[in-house]
């Protein structure tokens, strides 16, 4: 709630790219992978359980501005955080896209990134849409580990 009412310090600079950067601390940024292109991190401020951002290393604004092979990779990153997220909370859909710009709801408009978030029948309740709460019901640090975990496996079975 700190967060969503700006009580929060806010760090300077961009999240992607200090995540990015500080390769040492994967785990309180919550990155779940690092391909050679692209990473996969939970959202520090998750819709649902289990909502993944991919984030191309490359700093730019847009999709559009992506090189295609990041384009690619990002692809195939999305395929195989899907079948992560299908075997860890079993589903019953999916939201994957970008907010692209300020005005199209980006939070981080300066670095496009994409958003994979598993669904469920009923996962809006009357928390969100009459108190403004969200209620998750695992902890993200329970949420990281168990990815975390799952990305490798899948990875590995790809090799």
């Amino acid at each position: 709630m700190s967060y969503l009412r700006g009580e929060e310090d806010k760090e300077e600079g961009c999240p992607f790219c200090r995540a990015l950067e500080e390769i040492q601390s994967d785990e309180r940024n919550l990155v779940l992978y690092r391909s050679t292109r692209v990473l996969a991190m939970l959202n520090k401020y998750p819709y649902n359980n289990g909502h993944i951002l991919l984030v191309p290393f490359v700093h730019v604004p847009s999709l559009e501005d992506l090189p295609t092979e990041v384009m690619s990779e990002l692809a195939a990153l999305i395929q195989v955080v899907l079948r992560v997220l299908h075997s860890a909370y079993v589903p019953s859909g999916f939201n994957v896209g970008a907010n692209i710009g300020e005005t199209g709801g980006a939070g981080v408009p300066e670095h496009v990134h994409m958003h994979v978030l598993p669904r469920w029948s009923g996962d809006t309740n009357f928390m969100t849409t009459v108190a403004e709460t969200r209620v998750l019901p695992e902890e993200l640090a329970v949420t990281y580990r168990r990815l975390r975990d799952l990305m490798d496996d899948f990875l590995k079975v790809g090799d």
